[in-house]
């Protein structure tokens, strides 16, 4: 292990220096040599805890205006390369473990832990062959790094994984490092919703085209060593759908033209993926013998499999050159292109067979068996695209409908009346809009997407989730337009609950909605409901959030069972724990017993995307992760939290909320300090992703979206969203007679202890020093009291944390997280300092040129904290 280190040390070392000569032979020796001094002085800030920032803070303020900019941008691109040296090293490290021996973090070791708890190898298997695990790419504006940046980090990735092998890289390295230093790292423009789907589709290209069957081919070579049962080769316990393209909640840029777009986009991306496969079988299956079957097919070809699979690829050819002419706005004729998932199967799975029956078994295992296991989990359309918008947009047309016919005004109408009108047009024949209605270009907007989703196959959608629902006929009248639109197939309409209010009420929404024996028959004994955890926690606080959701699925869990129907909960998490985030495996280990019970629905959002799946090596340890997470969870769920547990949250959460709504809320002193002492304001700066920032430009926080609202406060490491409420809640309770309980569940419930370990690991990233700088800086005296009191919460926070663990520091149990942060915080102070410096002289005197270090700053904290929003 101290070898592995040793390396990781190296490399970083390595890089840096790359870095330096760069530097230095582009801006001379004075600029290197005052990088140097501002390290220095960093490390020494740290290193002597007797020594303030003042010498460093003098350092740069002295930097002149055209200095600021190659100074962050110095810094910003160090901690990018430490990034990419600590996942290289993290991808040595599990190299080294190799994880499908028994008694290691394996799927092995966990069948054989499970099968000690006398759970049978066969139930283990029929689990795997059905399990359905969907993770969700999303496009929130949490990423960013350009993907031209990306590019050239991977590269540089490549040729670490290179050097390990004994290849000199020494030189390409150094040529990657001066192509970073002279790229701009900021996005003249926000990138469109196209251009995030093709970045997500990249994803899929440079590492998941090739972790999904190397993880299958893990996973199935540790179940046979464990049950002696093989993985069906069609098995897809993880499969991929997008929000890119899909999801117009909030964001006007999302229309049906480019849903419409992105879903062709998908669909040449995949086809395009299939014909290198189809070409590399090609190449290799140059045998003669063959079965009947594959005999009749082909007639007496003297190599049948490469006959067949050129057929296969002349409609791959046909099916990419279709969607470009539709791209093109120039249709051509569909004949010979691929339509259903089942086409592209059949002579792939022909292949299979007759290799196996002519005794070729061992070739049939090769890259055959990998592109069938690519086309059983990404088909024909390589993502599923959900499509997601407001419950208001849906109403807003039905008010429009209903008004052209002289109907009444539906807004007015009770929800009984509202499901009696959606009800019967829904059993009528004939359909609901007229060809002489002329709506407004809003309500025609939702109508054309709805028409798009109705000539799109099954196999390439997901689900249509509803933003704001709360009530049956929120999703009723999306089955009504859907309908309307000529949609023949059904598709999951999915109500998704994100305040604490929806929370409380998702239980009666959907009782009611399964009350209605129309939709009953329509969703077929499958129901799936999404867990909002961003916005519950901005809207109550981390504690109360958590709990809320717990309760929330609980009950849901509950009620489908009772009405004999599956459900599917749908976890809409962030990267950062104000957002749900946090490691997947034992998020999932802490949902309530029963609730996942064989699938789950997550997000993987900006750039938890690339750090957990853009290297292909990494991507398979996360799907070992989830897929034994979910197995663990359903096979063994841990025993519902004791009695007096559940009265100690609701005593916590209930504290835990009026503490965090009284600040946030109640403080009218808060957000005109929100706004002084974090870039709140001057993130809108940045552009980072195609929506919005706000959902109104006019709101204040109660109208941010969670994102900017975590990453403000992430900029100045005061890291309010995710303690804020918690500290006085668990404060009280372990200064009371509590601390024993509380203690104990932390020890014996997976739950409690999840949120705790979480909000340790948040808290380890605060730094109360750099805010009181942010706000000595940029704040005024009046409301520097609220920012002084905050940061005494903060640090009374981290002594409640540390007596629940019985522990003196943070981290204690966690040296490798705890190393990264230490290693890292010299290169990100500096950042910090010269940000504060930034706003304050951009709020004074704005400059183009300061405007752009501040975004560089921006990024590159980003980058030391590895997320942002």
């Amino acid at each position: 292990m101290n070898e592995l280190h040793e390396a990781l040390r190296d490399n970083v070392r390595m890089l840096g220096q790359s870095l330096g000569h760069t530097m230095e032979a582009d801006r001379g020796d004075q600029f290197f040599d005052k990088i140097e001094q501002i390290r220095q002085l960093a490390k020494q800030a740290r290193r002597d805890p007797g020594t303030d920032s003042s010498e460093l803070i003098e350092a740069l303020s002295s930097l002149k205006d055209e200095e600021l900019l190659p100074v962050t941008r110095a810094f910003t691109q160090f901690l990018n390369l430490a990034n990419i040296a600590e996942e290289h090293h993290r991808v040595r490290r599990w190299l080294q473990n190799d994880t499908r021996l028994p008694g290691t973090d394996s799927i092995q070791g966990l069948i054989q832990a499970l099968q000690e708890k006398g759970i049978s190898g066969e139930q283990i298997v029929e689990q795997l062959s059905t399990m359905s695990i969907d993770l969700v790419l999303t496009a929130h504006p949490t990423e960013v790094n350009r993907r031209t940046l990306i590019r050239k980090y991977d590269d540089i990735a490549q040729c670490l994984r290179q050097q390990d092998a004994g290849n000199a890289v020494q030189h390409r390295l150094h040529e990657l490092v001066n192509q970073i230093w002279h790229t701009n790292e900021i996005r003249q423009q926000r990138p469109t919703p196209v251009e995030e789907a093709k970045w997500g589709f990249a994803v899929i290209e440079n590492s998941l085209w090739r972790a999904l069957p190397d993880f299958l081919r893990r996973l199935d070579e540790q179940l046979v060593a464990a049950t002696g049962e093989r993985l069906p080769l069609l098995a897809a316990p993880v499969r991929f759908s997008s929000w890119m393209g899909g999801d117009r909640d909030g964001n006007p840029n999302v229309t049906a033209t480019v849903t419409t777009e992105v879903l062709l986009l998908s669909r040449w991306m995949a086809a395009d993926l299939y014909e290198r496969d189809v070409d590399q079988l090609r190449s290799e299956l140059s045998m003669h013998r063959c079965n009947s079957e594959m005999r009749e097919l082909t007639g007496d070809c003297a190599e049948p499999y490469r006959a067949l699979l050129a057929d296969v690829r002349r409609r791959l050819r046909l099916t990419k050159a279709w969607i470009q002419a539709e791209l093109d706005g120039q249709p051509i004729d569909p004949g010979g292109i691929y339509r259903d998932d089942s086409e592209l199967l059949e002579p792939l799975l022909l292949c299979h067979r007759s290799l196996c029956e002519s005794g070729m078994r061992i070739i049939a295992e090769g890259p055959l068996e990998d592109t069938l296991r690519r086309a059983a989990c990404f088909g024909l359309s390589l993502v599923r695209l959900d499509i997601r918008q407001s419950s208001d947009r849906h109403a807003e047309v039905i008010q429009a409908l209903v008004g052209f016919y002289g109907l009444g005004d539906y807004a007015s109408w009770t929800e009984t009346e509202k499901q009696q009108f959606l009800l019967k047009e829904l059993r009528s024949k004939r359909p609901l809009i007229s060809s002489h209605w002329q709506p407004e270009a809003s309500v025609q907007e939702v109508l054309d997407t709805c028409r798009v989703i109705a000539n799109t196959s099954a196999q390439a959608l997901g689900s249509y989730v509803i933003s704001m629902a709360s009530t049956p006929s929120d999703v009723l009248s999306v089955i009504l337009l859907l309908r309307d639109m000529g949609m023949k197939h059904t598709i999951r309409v999915v109500p998704l609950f994100e305040t604490l209010g929806d929370l409380e009420g998702a239980q009666d929404c959907i009782a009611a909605l399964l009350d209605i024996e129309w939709y009953r028959d329509y969703c077929a004994g499958h129901q799936e409901v999404m867990i909002g955890y961003s916005d519950s926690s901005k809207d109550a606080g981390q504690l109360a959030a958590a709990w809320g959701q717990f309760k929330a699925q609980e009950q849901l869990t509950a009620l489908c069972q009772a009405r004999d129907v599956r459900l599917t909960l749908f976890h809409g998490r962030g990267g950062t724990v104000g957002r749900g985030g946090g490691p997947s495996h034992t998020a999932i280990l802490a949902q309530p017993p029963g609730s996942v019970a064989g699938s789950l629905r997550v997000t993987e959002q900006g750039e938890m995307i690339r750090f957990k799946f853009g290297i292909p090596e990494i991507a398979v340890r996360n799907l070992e992760l989830y897929v034994g997470a979910v197995l663990e969870a359903t096979l063994a769920p841990d025993d519902a939290p004791q009695p007096q547990w559940r009265e100690q949250m609701e005593q916590l959460s209930l504290r835990g909320l009026q503490e965090y709504r009284s600040i946030v809320r109640g403080d009218e002193q808060f957000v005109p300090y929100f706004r002084s002492a974090t870039p709140e304001q001057e993130l809108v700066k940045l552009p980072l992703g195609s929506r919005p920032a706000k959902r109104r430009q006019d709101g204040g926080v109660e109208s941010l979206r969670a994102i900017p609202w975590i990453f403000a406060w992430t900029q100045t490491r005061l890291m309010l969203p995710a303690w804020l409420g918690s500290d006085r809640a668990l404060g009280n309770s372990i200064n009371g007679d509590q601390l024993e309980q509380i203690q104990q569940m932390y020890q014996q419930w997976p739950f409690f202890r999840s949120n705790i370990d979480m909000l340790e690991m948040v808290l380890a990233k605060a730094e109360p020093h750099l805010s009181e700088y942010y706000d000595r800086r940029l704040v005024s005296e009046e409301l520097r009291v609220l920012g002084s009191s905050l940061r005494a919460r903060l640090e009374q926070m981290v002594d409640v944390i540390n007596t629940i663990k019985r522990q003196q520091t943070l981290l204690v149990d966690n040296p490798v997280i705890r190393q990264s942060i230490e290693v890292r915080n010299p290169y990100i102070d500096p950042l910090h300092f010269l940000q504060a410096e930034l706003l304050y002289r951009d709020r004074n005197q704005p400059e183009q040129v300061l405007e752009q270090a501040l975004m560089v700053t921006m990024a590159g904290i980003s980058a030391g904290m590895r997320n942002t929003g």
